[in-house]
């Protein structure tokens, strides 16, 4: 298994959990890469950029500020469908499958 694959996977669903979990408002980078360190202890803020772009493209998230030094994120209504597990998600989101 390609390990650093898993870990951008791993990544993509922790940041969509955590900016689901900010809810309403969204969350700022900081906040991200703090609720992702509890889990990937080494996780840098490049790679939350990075897979936050990802996400962006995937038109899952929104992002904002991009030109400052702190960028600020916010799930949408297709994230949300994939946190939910209200629809399939595609390859490249490291989801757990449905248990319940």
């Amino acid at each position: 298994m390609d390990m650093e694959k898993a870990r951008r996977e791993e990544l993509r669903w922790l940041i969509l959990q955590a900016l689901n979990a900010a809810q309403p408002v969204g969350a700022p980078e900081t906040i991200v890469k703090n609720a992702i360190e509890t889990v990937i202890l080494d996780v840098t803020v490049m790679e939350i950029r990075n897979q936050l772009d990802y996400l962006a493209e995937r038109e899952l998230i929104t992002l904002t500020h991009r030109d400052s030094p702190v960028w600020f994120a916010k799930i949408n209504r297709h994230g949300m469908d994939i946190v939910e597990y209200t629809v399939d998600v595609h390859p490249g989101i490291a989801r757990p499958k449905k248990y319940w």
